[in-house]
């Protein structure tokens, strides 16, 4: 009974943030894209925080009455990460086969997806929106989970490290969803449909890969790390940080306003007179260097948890070097085709693609 309430456990809960992520209060914002055919930007309901405030809210009743254990998706993650896994498969199907092709090939439709902004419930769901904060949410659930099974098995040896790197989830889960509205100027939202990709990616990938570091270690014993590498890993982790979000908020700041400066610096662009290219800033220093700071954070998570020689950990940073570096080579394309001749120029006024002076 309680390995098949673990295998329907992720549905319940995606169903679950789906009926909040509709019915909660939400902020009403007009995103960057414009709807198909239209020059109508494309509008969406903004309400991740609350919604994972009432989720993490919601186990912590379900713990506290005992009708579940704390660790309880820890005792039982594979049956639960399986539930995600056939999840993600129906939803990948569901949303793509009953609409008209868009290649060629079928698997090239399944995986990248055919609709590019689908939304449900008349709009009061947007489809990529949702499958970021069902990820999300379910991420932090298990980053829960996982704590409590460390701190159970462990007493009061618990591993600091552990502990920070569950922080450092918990912090990267939040922040996401408090800037939930600078991720509708993201490469996803302009560039890619909702297929296999991102369908099984935030419903089954996202939540339970992104926490590989925890679930490795977890019931390991302290590894005793020294107290200057736990904070070498915290100025990692931090520096990262810095990288991603601060990129991503000038360029959010930037396309909302190109006139307006951003932490006190008035932007430095180059334009044909009609296309604007910001090259001030965090777009000056690398083209992408918000990647190098998502490959940063990941990394200082793995050091965090004090097994640098254990394979499993690192997992997650070499994911981000397998998917941004081919990505950027991918954007790249795309805003040499939006932006002609003037991405020539920047290329050249910031050759480096992602790491500074390196690459």
């Amino acid at each position: 009974m309680e390995k098949t309430a673990a295998f329907f456990a992720p549905f319940i809960v995606y169903l679950y943030i789906f009926i909040l992520n509709a019915y909660l209060p939400a902020r009403n914002v007009s995103g960057y894209i414009t709807r198909s055919g239209s020059n109508e930007k494309m509008q969406y309901r903004l309400n991740g925080l609350p919604v994972l405030a009432v989720v993490v809210m919601t186990w912590l009743l379900l713990c506290l009455t005992g009708v579940l254990e704390w660790d309880w998706l820890w005792q039982y993650r594979l049956y639960s990460l399986a539930g995600a896994v056939v999840t993600g498969l129906v939803f990948s199907f569901a949303i793509v086969l009953p609409h008209a092709a868009v290649r060629k090939s079928f698997l090239a439709d399944f995986y990248l997806g055919r609709l590019k902004n689908p939304q449900f419930s008349d709009g009061r769901v947007d489809a990529k929106m949702w499958l970021y904060l069902a990820g999300a949410v379910m991420l932090e659930l298990n980053v829960l989970n996982f704590t409590a099974h460390h701190i159970i098995s462990h007493g009061e040896a618990v591993s600091p490290g552990f502990i920070m790197a569950a922080v450092f989830l918990s912090f990267f889960v939040t922040e996401y969803l408090f800037f939930e509205e600078v991720h509708l100027y993201t490469y996803d939202f302009l560039a890619e449909r909702v297929g296999f990709k991102l369908g099984w990616g935030d419903l089954a990938f996202y939540p339970f890969f992104y926490a590989v570091a925890l679930w490795s270690t977890a019931s390991l014993p302290a590894p005793r790390t020294p107290a200057w590498m736990l904070v070498v890993a915290g100025l990692i982790f931090l520096c990262g940080w810095t990288l991603a979000r601060g990129a991503n908020m000038q360029k959010y700041t930037f396309k909302k306003d190109p006139a307006k400066p951003f932490l006190g610096i008035k932007p430095e662009i180059i334009t044909d007179g009609n296309k604007k290219i910001l090259v001030s800033g965090f777009w000056g220093v690398s083209r992408h260097i918000n990647y190098l700071g998502e490959i940063l954070m990941a990394t200082g998570i793995v050091l965090s948890v004090g097994y640098p020689m254990l394979l499993w950990p690192w997992l997650y940073p070499l994911y981000y070097v397998a998917l941004l570096f081919p990505r950027q080579v991918a954007d790249d394309r795309l805003c040499k085709k939006k932006y002609g001749e003037l991405w020539d120029q920047y290329v050249k006024k910031v050759p480096y693609r992602i790491i500074p002076y390196i690459y």
